[in-house]
């Protein structure tokens, strides 16, 4: 009886997680507007994938075993990583403006693959870690799983679930746009749309680190 009480409470648990993982994670923000780009290009999309799903995963389950615990004792952590997260995407954003206004956005691959592909991880890391909403998403996660007790872990393995879950629908969807972007122009709206996206959240970042 106790197993079966133990399992019908970890799936109720999980469920839980992956139902509030998908409502964290699925909204258009840095880390997306940068897996779209990705995706679209066809360039390094799996090895980015697996590298912001394992961000995720150990960032989540970290949360859930009492990361929120350790931004308490340090409040000047939240400080920051919400300035280094304003820098990390005002640069980006100024990067693809420049894109937009000058072209050059396209399909073309980068001629040294290995400084692309590491390139192209480094930014997928930076979208993932020095992002504040990624932390804020962490504290939230850690929080709710406080309520389910001895099922928390399995709640934290739902949200892992969510995260893989969404990002492989961002990266491998984004494919199926692939012939829409044939054009340069086409390029320049996407990279003016993500320089917009990534300038109004480093504006409200800065915004509330003053206030």
């Amino acid at each position: 009886m106790f197993s079966v009480i133990s399992a019908q409470a970890a799936g109720s648990a999980w469920l839980s997680g992956a139902g509030i993982g998908i409502g964290l994670f699925a909204i258009v923000g840095a880390q997306s507007a940068f897996i779209l780009r990705q995706g679209i290009m066809r360039q390094h999309v799996i090895p980015i994938i697996a590298t912001c799903f394992a961000i995720d995963a150990v960032f989540i389950l970290a949360s859930v075993a009492g990361l929120r615990q350790l931004t308490d004792q340090l409040p000047w952590l939240t400080t920051v990583l919400l300035w280094g997260g304003v820098a990390f995407l005002t640069w980006y954003a100024a990067q693809s403006a420049r894109r937009a206004v000058v072209g050059g956005g396209g399909m073309k691959l980068d001629d040294n693959g290995e400084q692309s592909l590491r390139t192209a991880l480094m930014a997928a890391a930076g979208f993932s870690i020095i992002n504040p909403h990624f932390w804020l998403d962490m504290m939230v996660i850690g929080s709710i799983a406080d309520n389910f007790g001895d099922s928390r872990m399995a709640f934290a393995a739902g949200v892992v679930t969510a995260s893989g879950v969404w990002l492989t629908v961002q990266g491998l969807g984004a494919r199926m746009l692939a012939p829409l972007f044939t054009k340069p122009s086409t390029w320049r709206i996407l990279d003016g749309t993500i320089a917009v996206i990534l300038s109004v959240l480093a504006l409200t970042l800065a915004i509330r680190g003053v206030n």
